[in-house]
């Protein structure tokens, strides 16, 4: 099954794709991670997306779905793939559909986890940090001993992209770039929306439901 997986910060994507690609036996193809592979290996496209990484620069499409088409011809993705973090805009997907139509394939189902804007800001404002052991904290819903300290003793520290107005900042563009795909995919009819709140085993229940996997 080919998937795409979206959803805003702190909506817990991480844990479901885990879980998708134990599941269906399909490898997470993360952009980021091919970038940093890309780059490592010194590949062409890696040398060119070096060239803007290198100079704090967004890398453009070309080059990143040259590295998507590259990773989607590896054979471990010739069952099935999990698309984490890509496509991210209108002129990606459709990008994307253009090279999957060259293997004569397509996307099957695009889950698009959706949590209320408040609900994530509360989620991700409410984690510390341990300085020591590196846990992570969340004062509601999984709290330490202590508000300021670890269960190790090391100090709970808030990082800068769990304060709110960088919370909000993420969430603004996040609708920026994702609202036109929802769209896309909808009209395409393979959209499926999933409710993000509630335990991870319940959204798993969800989402496992929405592409038709027990």
């Amino acid at each position: 099954m080919n998937l795409i997986l979206l959803g805003p910060p702190g909506a817990g994507k991480g844990t479901q794709a885990r879980w998708l690609v134990e599941k269906l036996a399909a490898p997470q193809i993360s952009t980021g991670d091919m970038l940093r592979a890309a780059r490592k290996a010194g590949s062409e496209l890696g040398r060119k997306a070096d060239e803007f990484m290198s100079a704090g620069k967004l890398v453009p499409d070309e080059v990143v779905v040259g590295l998507v088409a590259e990773r989607l011809g590896e054979a471990d993705c010739t069952k099935g793939f999990l698309l984490d973090g890509f496509p991210r805009t209108i002129p990606q997907a459709e990008a994307l559909a253009v090279e999957l139509g060259r293997r004569e394939r397509k996307i099957e189902a695009v889950v698009a986890i959706e949590v209320p804007d408040e609900s994530i800001v509360r989620r991700l404002s409410g984690r510390r940090t341990c300085g020591g052991c590196g846990r992570i904290w969340q004062l509601e819903f999984d709290p330490p001993p202590s508000p300021t300290a670890c269960a190790c003793g090391g100090k709970l520290v808030q990082r800068d992209d769990d304060r709110e107005g960088t919370i909000r900042n993420r969430l603004r563009v996040y609708h920026e770039q994702t609202s036109p795909l929802i769209a896309f995919y909808d009209k395409q009819g393979v959209l499926r929306r999933v409710a993000g709140q509630g335990t991870p085993d319940e959204v798993r229940g969800r989402v496992f439901a929405a592409v038709g996997v027990k």
